[in-house]
């Protein structure tokens, strides 16, 4: 009889998966996946895969070179391009390409790495809500995470067939979170804080983004931790991250 693995609970909010019963049931999911299944697929050492896996999570919904992820798991380039594969067969990562555009020079061509589920980063790193929160950086590529795996349905079903990507030019001086490309050749940009009180500021690559755009951005939103959204500007929004599981 084939056997049956539970589902991973990608569409919960960060904090429930965290009470103490779900993060046991995280820590056996991920063992299982990454100490049974990787080695019977791959034949590689559960260890090092192991390794590998938490400097994913350490560096999910960033951009970030190869070569540092597979330095902090010490193992080589080789053995790293087969785990990270087997990672995006098996759905525990993501890679979001970056946007490019002859108007819009010098982008980097990195991809933006994610977990697939915002969750299973704590079980990796072994951290609860109180070690997250702790960590203002973390704590805010943990929503970025969190937002995307919310996203990723959507987009799969749209019958506008979006796209997700990333945007930052070479020198930093702007940077989308998610910048979701329409069919029609339009946009949706959104940027993740962990903020109850955003700003204009907040939104100012977003602004930037429009008026490099012009019509064909549709909107943009800063995504944050206030109950209620409010407009910024002309197509710029703020909008509760809660929106994403509540009709409220």
């Amino acid at each position: 009889m084939q056997e049956s693995y539970p589902p991973s609970p990608c569409q919960r909010a960060p904090r429930e998966l965290l009470k103490a019963n779900g993060a046991d049931w995280l820590d056996g999911y991920l063992e299982q996946v990454l100490t049974r299944d990787a080695s019977l697929t791959v034949g590689r050492d559960p260890v090092r895969m192991d390794r590998y896996f938490e400097a994913a999570a350490l560096n999910t919904a960033v951009v970030v070179e190869h070569k540092k992820l597979y330095d902090a798991a010490q193992i080589n380039r080789k053995t790293a391009t087969d785990y990270d594969q087997l990672l995006l067969n098996l759905f525990l990562i993501d890679h979001v390409p970056p946007w490019t555009s002859n108007r819009l020079s010098r982008l980097i061509d990195r991809p933006k790495r994610y977990l697939t589920d915002a969750s299973l980063l704590a079980a990796a790193l072994r951290l609860d809500v109180a070690g997250i929160l702790r960590d203002g950086d973390l704590h805010g590529r943990t929503l970025d995470t969190f937002v995307a795996a919310q996203l990723r349905p959507e987009i799969a079903y749209s019958p506008r067939r979006p796209r997700p990507y990333h945007l930052r030019d070479a020198n930093g001086r702007h940077e989308i979170d998610l910048l979701v490309e329409l069919g029609g050749n339009e946009f949706v940009a959104l940027e993740i804080k962990a903020s109850a009180t955003p700003t204009r500021a907040d939104a100012r690559h977003l602004l930037w983004l429009r008026d490099q755009l012009g019509e064909r951005f549709l909107a943009g939103a800063v995504l944050h931790t206030r109950p209620r959204p409010f407009v910024i500007d002309d197509r710029v929004f703020a909008v509760p991250i809660a929106a994403f599981w509540s009709n409220s």
